[in-house]
Parts: structure tokens; sequence; C-alpha cells
């Protein structure tokens, strides 16, 4: 462990506009000075998309594309090696952007639930029907992470790795919601145990902090919390009266919130106050202390940028930055 912060004031999501790694890690460090990102292009095609990204980490798993998404394979085809190619370029880029950095610095991959929901077994059924699939996945993932982390850690050796976990079919998993291929029916819930178990277990290969992302409504924080997460990522506009006590409990342990407040998507920006007005209302029915708040929150778009304009995810980036110093700056 060094002696960085383990966190910065805002930071992006994960995914950007766009195909060029050299481009999209200058926005990043130029946005982000104190907590910079491993940006994600799925512009550029499978596999670099955030799920076939992910699949090309995995040890001794493979996957290749279908009409209906990714599925599993016997060996290592174009479509991996394709994605592992394009996440080496990602990290030539970033860093060439980062010499000499030192500070917290971002690094995103799907979490196993969501991977089990998304990978397709032989059939076409989603290993998320496989309990034993489900382990499979989340142990090759664990491994392919241990992996990435390491090599992050040679080309950025000042860096202290904040890694993220996206997890946005983690509701639909719990609840069931989770469709089988015929679409007529949808995969049985998942034991809040189980899912907690495979988590805390992914969680547990990275020796800095780990925070889970989810754009989707009903983030369960309490069951990320009890799974090791340091941090929990959400959009700020979807969040509802029953998340306010889970959000209170998570504050006063300690847990970071990477608070989604800027749009993901092209619109017009209010002034960075006004961005975070809703945080400071939330921090006074929950009776928090407003002097916690830059220290507990850090400013993020809702999700990721990929759908956006260029000229529109430089300004939503920019515009973090500086939601996040009008939070530090006037807490009340």
């Amino acid at each position: 462990m060094n002696d960085t912060p383990q966190w910065g004031p805002a930071t992006g999501v994960g995914s950007l506009p766009g195909g060029d790694a050299r481009e999209a890690a200058k926005t990043v460090t130029g946005s982000f000075e104190d907590f910079p990102f491993l940006a994600e292009l799925p512009a550029r095609g499978p596999g670099a998309d955030m799920i076939g990204r992910t699949l090309g980490m995995l040890v001794d798993l493979y996957a290749h594309v279908e009409p209906s998404g990714w599925r599993i394979s016997d060996r290592p085809g174009r479509d991996t090696r394709r994605a592992r190619s394009w996440l080496g370029e990602d990290l030539d880029a970033l860093e060439e952007f980062t010499q000499g950095y030192e500070g917290p610095l971002k690094v995103q991959a799907v979490g196993p639930w969501t991977l089990s929901a998304a990978l397709e077994l032989r059939g076409g059924e989603a290993a998320l029907g496989d309990p034993g699939a489900c382990r499979d996945l989340a142990a090759s993932l664990a491994e392919g992470l241990r992996a990435h982390l390491a090599d992050l850690a040679k080309r950025v050796p000042g860096a202290r790795i904040v890694l993220q976990l996206d997890e946005p079919s983690l509701t639909s998993v719990l609840l069931g919601q989770i469709r089988t291929a015929s679409g007529y029916r949808t995969h049985r819930a998942v034991d809040r145990q189980v899912v907690e178990a495979a988590l805390r277990d992914v969680i547990a290969v990275h020796d800095g902090p780990v925070t889970v992302h989810s754009c989707a409504p009903g983030v369960p924080f309490a069951l990320l919390r009890r799974a090791g997460a340091a941090g929990v990522s959400f959009d700020f506009g979807l969040l509802t009266e029953r998340d306010e006590e889970p959000i209170g409990e998570a504050v006063e342990a300690g847990t970071k919130l990477f608070a989604g407040v800027v749009p993901s998507t092209d619109t017009a920006l209010s002034d960075p106050g006004g961005s975070v007005m809703g945080v400071r209302t939330l921090w006074r029915r929950l009776g928090l202390n407003p002097g916690t708040l830059a220290e507990s929150v850090v400013v993020t778009p809702t999700c990721g940028l990929a759908g956006a304009s260029p000229a529109y995810a430089r300004a939503a980036l920019a515009h973090c930055a500086r939601a996040a110093r009008s939070l530090a700056d006037n807490p009340e």
C-alpha cells in the first residue's frame, strides 16, 4: 500500500464516445488530474464493449460473438483476441498520459452477476441459469482481474488502483427479472447469500478499494457493503425514499458514494452548484454533517458517456470536476 489518497473528488463512470484510445486517455487525464480512469470505447465494436472487454480478461474461459450476444467458446478466437488487443491499446494510451502520476486511478470490469446474465452457454441460455457455470465464471473473473490489476500497477506504479465492478443487472438478478432465451420466462431469482458470496470473492482479489456501479434502480446498498465494497456508484436521479436509510447507513459506515448527478447524454448542463443541490438536500434530510459531504461523495456522470457526442462528453467530465469543487467549497 502507498500513501497516495484513496479517492478523488470526481471521476467518470467508464465509457466514452469515439474510438481513439490516445484521445480518450488525454481527455480523461486532463479532466480528472486527481482521479483518472481507464476509458472504454465501445464504438469500436464487439470486444470493446464492457461485456466483451471483461470476457477477454477471463482465465481458461473464452467467448465469441453470436447474433444474440456473447457465447462461451472452447478456445480463444478472433473476438477474444480483438478484445485483448483493444484493452492493450487502451492501457498503452493510459500509461503514456499518466507518467509520474501518483494518486487514485480507477479501472472498470463487469461484475460476476451481470456477466452471468449476459454470457450465453452453448445452448443459448444465460450462464445465470446454471449455478456451476456461475461459480466457474466468478472464479475465472477473479483470476483475470488479479492479472489485469497487476499489469496496471506495473504500468502506473505510483497509482492507488480503485477497482470498479459494473453490475447494472444485479438488481434484476436478485428479483428474478432476467429473461430466458425464449423471452417468455425469467430466470429464477438468485439467493442473496449466493450473490453476496460471489461478489465478496471477486472483491477480495484487490488489496485496494473496490466500488460497485449500477445505473439501474434499486441498488442493494446494504448487500454491497456486506460483500466488501468500499464504494457504491449509482444514478442519483433514480433514488427513491426507500433508498435513503441504506444510504445513510452506508455513509456512517464510511462507504464512499459515487453520486451520478451529471446527465450522460447530450443536454444543457446546469451550473455546477445546481448539479449537486440534490446531494446537499439528501444530506440535510438524513441529518448528516454537511462537513462530511466532500469526503463522502465522488461526483460522476449518471452512467457511461458512450451515447453522448464527443463535445458533450468532454463538457460533462469537466462539469463533474467543477461540481465536486462546488460541493467542497459550499457544503450547505
